[in-house]
């Protein structure tokens, strides 16, 4: 007799784990002059995405997903019927409960990323950091990540056409560190934009530094063979001599490329006359795109991850604006890149996504970008070699 099979659930369905909760209060539609907004509020269910709580948020052409469960990250967003992700071989997303960032190899975090937008910190951002005995001090992007919200609510304006799903997440641990997350993810009836409106405050009265980088990590169909970056900087260079291998095309990426190992490119922003700084990863095609804008009083570095390996390995380039580089802490404070937080102070931190499916507004883009250049008589220096000061040997 043939055999006969009943399929439950598969590691591919995803979206089809999601029970959502149509009686939730943060089940809402609301009416605006400018369109209609939506809240869905759900549960994952089965493997290890078991109990990851999710609230989409959602006008009439986009919606974005948020894990409250994984520190506030963005798991994904769709615009105009154009997905913005990647398909890491981590099948996601990942309850904190299965994510050991602090094994003894400090690369725990990597059990758990798959994410459109993850933050790293809020102690440490960068590479494992060992003590002379080899035990770990600081894991690889640190702890917020998965760290679960505690406090969730939902705010929204009907005149501007506005909502915000506004979570707050604490890092915290005695004698040490209790730092506060308060984090706005907003969007409105009316545009795609998604915006990220992120508070820290130092909660004990001791002065206490912080690092935080936001991991903005995108896939097909916006990475594609030349696809490009165009982005407001004023100094680049490649993080170790295999990125040097490739600075003459530092801003491009390849097709999938069987055996590709990634490649890290450090560089400094430059601000426009509101204080942002701009960047714009496109498809080679020229059809779709991403843009980021970022504060850049407050994240005033700018890396670009361009890993264009296999689709099934993770084929992904990451855009991250952030407080520091991603090297390991105690190198960073010797270069003075850490924020310091008096005790009770607070730091702001501003980041907003652009999905863009019409060559036009990544036309515009691009000229703002050269624009803000032009305007500062700014030339990009490019070292075809790691820099000292930037990179930790």
């Amino acid at each position: 007799m043939p055999t006969e099979a009943i399929v439950i659930r598969t590691t591919e369905d995803r979206e089809e784990r999601i029970q959502w909760n149509d009686s939730s209060a943060l089940h809402l539609t609301i009416a605006t002059r400018n369109g209609e907004l939506t809240v869905r509020h759900g549960i994952f269910r089965g493997g290890v995405s078991e109990g990851v709580e999710i609230v989409r948020l959602g006008n009439s052409e986009m919606h974005v997903d948020i894990l409250p469960t994984r520190g506030m990250s963005l798991w994904r967003m769709q615009a105009n019927g154009v997905r913005y992700q990647w398909q890491s071989p981590v099948v996601g997303p990942v309850h904190p409960n299965y994510v050991d960032v602090s094994e003894p190899s400090g690369l725990g975090w990597l059990s758990g990323f798959d994410e459109l937008v993850v933050r790293c910190g809020l102690e440490s951002n960068g590479a494992p950091e060992h003590d002379e005995h080899g035990r770990l001090i600081h894991p690889l992007h640190g702890h917020i990540a998965n760290t679960p919200t505690d406090a969730l609510s939902v705010e929204f304006d009907e005149a501007s056409g506005r909502v915000e799903l506004v979570g707050e997440t604490i890092e915290s641990r005695l004698f040490f560190k209790r730092l506060r997350l308060k984090s706005r993810i907003r969007i409105h009836a009316d545009r795609n934009d998604v915006e990220l409106l992120d508070d820290v405050t130092n909660e004990l009265s001791s002065r206490t530094p912080i690092q935080l980088l936001y991991h903005i990590n995108v896939g097909a169909p916006v990475l594609s063979e030349k696809a490009k970056l165009t982005v407001a900087i004023d100094e680049l260079a490649p993080r170790d001599e295999h990125a040097a291998s490739e600075i003459n095309r530092w801003d491009e990426v390849d097709a999938p490329t069987p055996g590709y190992q990634e490649r890290v490119y450090f560089a400094r922003a430059v601000a426009d006359e509101s204080g942002m700084s701009h960047a714009l990863l496109e498809s080679g095609d020229g059809k779709t795109g991403l843009e980021v804008r970022f504060k850049a009083s407050t994240l005033p570095w700018f890396v670009f991850w361009k890993n264009p390996g296999e689709l099934s390995d993770g084929y992904v380039a990451g855009m991250e604006p952030a407080t520091n580089f991603p090297n390991p802490y105690g190198f960073e404070k010797q270069h003075d890149r850490v924020a310091w937080l008096d005790g009770g102070q607070t730091e702001s931190f501003r980041v907003t996504l652009c999905p863009h499916n019409e060559a036009s507004t990544m036309q515009q883009t691009r000229d703002t970008i050269k624009k803000l250049m032009e305007d500062q008589s700014i030339e990009l220096t490019v070292s075809d070699q790691p820099r000292d000061d930037w990179s930790a040997k």
